[in-house]
């Protein structure tokens, strides 16, 4: 940030300008602002050292990098040729082999290692690219100099969080971000957006080029291992920031040559994936047989050359450290170029030379591991004692194979907010730099993922406790770069036409078991706040109460204890309810599922609407709270279950994803009213009419009570308003009517025969069903009635399981004849 004579240096005078002309606690209530827009954003990394847990918020420093425009430019020409450099590697490595066989990389580093896929051996990539994006960790030493500590040619994570890195600190200095003059980053984006499908538009079949049907628009989707990754979040980011949908393995399935998208409307071709998945992960058929994350049978789709698999299956091989040394000469073989970016000196241990210079000179050296495979924090040789040195060396010369080390090089410092003295400090830094493929060449984008060592570290890595920057690069124009929208083609008719989304199995799936889940919580939480109401009231009448309410809790799993529990009072049971998981019927491990069911369609959701759902799961007490915040809790997940149906209702597209979470919604309702008010019916005549208040707070339907009858609780009346009010959302016959419409808007868009069709001859016979044997106060007439009325409640609480299964086998299950790969017609 300052020269030798502690000046600011020209490309930091605009921003320091700025923030000099600011309030003194600015900087203190923007850290403030960053902090809170990460939390309410849901940003996160699992942090696998981090010792107050692995999972953790992302962290953001306040104060951006600033890098000037005639140094950004040396940056991208250097690292657009080592993309270009390692792309060429990689395609000779699982082609012809020249450099092994010229002794330009040694055989041992490429076949020693379980990252070189030898069933991926002989495939041409049908784009000719196999390394579509990349990215490069770089280190500058204090007297300026950049210089590369590693490559990533996996699935480079990073430029998601470079993304939303900017669009929080834009929001939280967004004159300063116009005043500055930085270079934007969505031009990137849409250049990796329009990489995979247009390349997937024109890729060929062996050598002949075959273009794409008319119907036929190339589909590219992002595929992840899931919602327990530790990038999960940016996989899910970068999904929505490029269109695609938001894959995982068991939402694909290979048919003949070509794997297909598994959707509510049927099996949908794929033609490019960009994955997030580790390379023998891919496909449990022909590489790692344990995977349960892969796509069975993928790496045939990509030898028979029909889908873009970007990076390519086996990229991950370049990954390893000890090939960094082998650049130089690889690069003058193949291109005659110099590496206009030297990698920092680094030996591979795997050759002796190398072994005995690492081992007498571990006090100038980091040690590393070779593979990505191997978990394990970089070793600062100066930082250890003579037994830790000894320890150490005696590992490197068991499996010498498996360790690299690099020169140790005191890495430049940037300054970063620190809180805790309101001030800037200096911290080590490393920046992840990312480049894309191109037709005209490799594209890199404009600025970075800058990584910042913690307080007491010098290594800079997020997954060993690090925090990161957003990286302004400086415009060399007065606007920057243009945004993707004055480069790309205009939207035409035709692809309007062709803008309804395929909604993924799994995701509608997900959605589906969310309105199911949601709609569990909050029954669950009324009933358990119903009876904690009356263990705080002490009174016979609602003791009584009470009574009734703790058999159907049980009879509704409420209160169901785990396996081999200590019987608990009837008051520890409902408050174990609150916070136990092992109580699988309460509302702690309903909670779970409701966050669980939401992370896997996170893509989907508004961040609003994530962001009340994660607070909810971090919020849930994990140890038995005292009765009054027992009932806060409880008021809270009441609170964020009405916000999520408002956010249905008003906040979602109405496509097929839509509809299955309101018939989730609806389904789940059903079988609950229809269960509670089935077994208030069972009970003895004398104790019935003890339950009807509670069942009124139950079925959320007190004050509509209270506002038409204005008197106490009589079983006719809490009858027809929680079981045959069509006009209550809140009753059995409206969850009737709803799913029988919303069983007919779901066939009429994706086709076939109706499901639930019983659905409808139930909403007939509760519209029949008469009332007036419920007239009398007691008496064999009322409990004839409610024999009758109880095996219709059963009968609309199995149609709603049946519904269920009905949905599952019909829209969320693709299970087809096994035939073998490359056979048509499955």
């Amino acid at each position: 940030m300052v020269d030798t004579s502690r000046a600011p240096r020209a490309h930091w005078r605009p921003l320091l300008s700025h923030l000099a002309g600011l309030p003194a606690d600015v900087m203190r209530r923007r850290s403030a602002f960053v902090n809170d827009a990460i939390a309410s954003d849901g940003v996160s990394y699992n942090v696998y050292a981090d010792p107050i847990g692995t999972s953790r918020s992302w962290e953001l420093d306040v104060m951006p990098l600033v890098l000037p425009a005639e140094e950004w430019r040396m940056v991208a020409a250097a690292v657009a040729q080592r993309a270009k450099l390692l792309d060429a590697i990689l395609k000779d490595l699982y082609g012809p082999q020249t450099l092994l066989a010229e002794g330009l990389v040694p055989p041992a580093l490429v076949f020693g290692q379980r990252t070189f896929l030898w069933p991926a051996h002989g495939i041409v990539p049908p784009d000719g690219v196999a390394l579509h994006i990349y990215a490069a960790d770089l280190a500058r030493s204090p007297d300026g100099r950049f210089w590369v500590l590693a490559d990533r040619t996996r699935g480079p994570a990073g430029a998601g969080y470079a993304l939303q890195n900017r669009m929080t600190l834009a929001r939280a200095f967004p004159d300063a971000f116009r005043d500055v003059q930085v270079e934007h980053l969505l031009p990137f984006f849409s250049a990796l957006r329009d990489t995979l499908t247009k390349r997937a538009q024109e890729h060929t079949v062996g050598r002949v080029s075959r273009p794409r049907l008319d119907d036929e628009a190339p589909l590219a989707v992002v595929l992840t291992p899931g919602p327990y990754n530790e990038t999960y979040f940016e996989h899910s980011f970068l999904a929505k920031q490029l269109g695609f949908p938001l894959v995982e393995g068991q939402d694909l399935i290979v048919r003949g040559d070509k794997v297909y998208l598994k959707t509510l409307r049927g099996l949908q071709r794929v033609h490019a994936i960009l994955r997030r998945l580790d390379d023998d992960f891919c496909d449990p058929v022909e590489l790692r047989a344990d995977s349960a994350l892969g796509v069975p049978g993928l790496l045939h789709v990509v030898r028979a050359r029909n889908v873009i698999v970007a990076n390519a299956l086996g990229s991950g091989v370049l990954e390893t450290g000890a090939f960094t040394g082998f650049f130089p000469a690889v690069a003058e073989r193949l291109f005659g170029e110099r590496l206009l970016m030297p990698s920092i000196a680094t030996w591979w241990c795997g050759e002796r030379p190398a072994l005995d210079y690492v081992t007498s000179h571990l006090d100038e050296l980091v040690v590393k591991p070779a593979y990505p495979s191997i978990r394990m924090a970089p070793v600062l040789g100066h930082t250890l004692d003579a037994a830790a040195r000894r320890e150490l060396v005696d590992r490197i010369q068991k499996t010498p194979h498996a360790y690299v080390a690099q020169e140790w090089v005191r890495l430049s410092q940037a300054p970063t907010w620190d809180a805790s003295t309101s001030g800037l400090v200096p911290r080590a830094t490393t920046l992840r730099v990312f480049a894309v493929a191109t037709p005209d060449g490799y594209e890199v984008m404009p600025g970075a993922l800058a990584r910042v060592a913690p307080p007491d570290g010098d290594v800079a890595s997020m997954q060993w406790g690090g925090s990161s920057k957003d990286t302004w690069v400086l415009s060399e124009g007065t606007q920057g770069r243009p945004l993707p929208h004055t480069k790309r083609a205009r939207v035409t008719a035709v692809d309007v036409s062709r803008s309804v989304v395929d909604i993924p199995s799994r995701v509608g799936e997900n959605l589906f078991w969310m309105g199911r889940y949601a709609e569990r919580c909050e029954a669950t939480a009324r009933v358990i706040r119903a009876a904690l109401v009356r263990i705080a009231d002490a009174s016979p009448d609602e003791q009584a109460a009470l009574a009734t309410l703790e058999v159907v809790a049980r009879s509704l799993d409420v209160t169901t204890p785990p396996k081999d529990a200590p019987v608990r009072s009837r008051g520890d049971a409902f408050l174990a309810a609150v916070w136990d998981k092992e109580y699988t019927g309460g509302l702690a491990a309903n909670v779970a599922r409701l966050v669980g069911a939401a992370s896997h369609v996170r893509e989907r959701l508004s961040i609003d609407n994530w962001h009340i759902l994660s607070k909810l799961g971090a919020r849930m007490p994990t140890k038995e709270p005292q009765l009054g915040a027992a009932l806060s809790t409880l008021d809270e997940v009441m609170t964020t279950c009405v916000s999520l149906a408002g956010f249905a209702m008003d906040d979602m597209t109405r496509d097929e994803s839509w509809q299955f979470l309101l018939m989730g919604r609806r389904l789940e309702r059903l079988a609950f009213l229809s269960s509670t008010l089935g077994n208030v019916l069972r009970l003895q005549p004398n104790e019935r009419p003890e339950a009807l208040e509670w069942l009124l707070e139950a079925a959320n339907s007190i004050v509509t009570f209270r506002a038409r009858y204005r008197r106490q609780p009589e079983l006719l009346p809490v009858l027809h308003l929680v079981g045959f009010d069509e006009t209550n959302p809140h009753a059995v016959a409206f969850q009737v009517r709803e799913l029988v419409s919303s069983s007919l808007r779901i066939v009429d868009e994706i086709g076939g025969d109706p499901v639930g069709r019983s659905l409808a001859a139930l909403g007939l016979e509760l519209r029949r069903c008469p009332l007036e044997g419920f007239e009398p106060e007691e008496g064999p007439e009322v409990e004839r009635a409610a024999e009758a009325l109880g095996k219709l409640l059963d009968r609309c609480e199995r149609a709603a399981y049946d519904l269920s299964d009905e949905a599952h086998r019909r829209f969320f299950t693709h299970a087809g004849t096994p035939v073998p790969l490359g056979i048509e017609g499955a």
